[in-house]
């Protein structure tokens, strides 16, 4: 009889802890993913396209200005899975309403991003200005562009456009599509400690599939010749040809002559993108306009530990997203819009 008491009561306290312990976990999550932010969800009509939006503002206070996010690569919705909502804090921090959308064809945003160059990446972000400019969302006359990775391709050309941007923040961008592809493909074999053979196959699948784009195959002919054991879809081989050329320096100039302030922030852990030739590069054009800095992180910004193991990423994102990225990080880009 005792030892059954005992047993029962060993049951209960294991419950009552497992019940606390829940209940700390969700209130931590609550309160991790409570922003100082309102939120608006919006839908944006353009002539081609119709995006899913979502305009961040500060709480209480009216903007001073509008951060437009241009996203890198990939099917990105208007919050990154969540991912952003760090930075859409900082800026309502610093006083500034957040502009952010689905690419096209993700989550609520009709058409196909895959089927879009840079150019038509940079048009459809100045459209969106235009949209911004006409139904006065938010205060903009301060317009800053926000860009990670694969927009470093697209921010000089939004800029050159217009007449109206007034800051830039550029977040692990490359300058040229094919030395970055090269660059990112030997990092990783040097990550994953690859042998002399291993590398050598690598470095040949990758030359066949840039002598492909440059003889500009259709997709039959790319999927009979590759050699990779993965091919790319139809509609990535299609964005590969629109876009293997890109190169930023031309852009970076034209935005040199604008005379406006920018941030360049690269990560020092960054296995995608050459940052050594992405600060030379931003340095020798745009000189005293450029605010630099290196932020102990890998390319998306956040902490190396949290690349290294998607399962931390995981919980902390659930749990405390704003650990996925370090104070520094947020840090610097509030104290750059505040000086906007």
């Amino acid at each position: 009889m005792n030892r059954t008491r005992v047993a029962r009561r060993m049951v209960i306290r294991t419950a009552v802890v497992l019940t606390l312990t829940l209940c700390a976990l969700l209130v931590t999550a609550l309160v991790g993913h409570d922003y100082r932010y309102e939120e608006r969800r919006l839908t944006i009509d353009l002539p081609d396209v119709s995006l899913d939006a979502i305009l961040t503002t500060p709480e209480r206070v009216p903007a001073r200005g509008i951060v437009v996010v241009i996203h890198g690569d990939g099917a990105v919705d208007s919050t990154h899975d969540g991912g952003y909502n760090p930075w859409f804090e900082a800026a309502a921090d610093a006083g500034f309403a957040t502009l952010s959308w689905s690419k096209p064809g993700v989550g609520g945003s009709t058409g196909n991003w895959l089927h879009q160059s840079m150019a038509d990446r940079a048009d459809e972000a100045s459209a969106v200005i235009d949209w911004a400019l006409a139904n006065e969302i938010a205060p903009t006359g301060t317009i800053v562009l926000w860009g990670a990775s694969q927009a470093g391709w697209v921010l000089p050309e939004v800029v050159a456009a217009r007449t109206d941007i007034d800051a830039v923040v550029a977040v692990s961008p490359a300058i040229n599509w094919l030395r970055q592809g090269r660059f990112h493909l030997l990092a990783e074999l040097d990550h994953d400690g690859a042998g002399t053979s291993e590398r050598a196959q690598a470095i040949r699948v990758s030359d066949r599939v840039r002598e492909l784009l440059r003889s500009g195959v259709d997709y039959a002919t790319y999927l009979d010749l590759t050699l990779e054991s993965h091919p790319m879809s139809a509609d990535r081989w299609q964005f590969a040809l629109l876009n293997y050329t890109s190169d930023a320096e031309a852009g970076l100039a034209a935005m040199a002559a604008r005379d406006i302030p920018v941030l360049l922030m690269l990560a020092e852990h960054d296995r995608h993108v050459d940052i050594d030739e992405t600060a030379t590069t931003y340095r020798r054009l745009l000189e005293e306009a450029l605010t630099m800095e290196y932020v102990d992180a890998a390319h998306s910004m956040v902490r190396r530990p949290m690349d290294d193991s998607p399962g931390l990423a995981f919980v902390t994102a659930i749990m405390w997203p704003r650990a996925l990225f370090s104070a520094e990080t947020l840090d610097s880009y509030r104290d750059f819009l505040v000086a906007q």
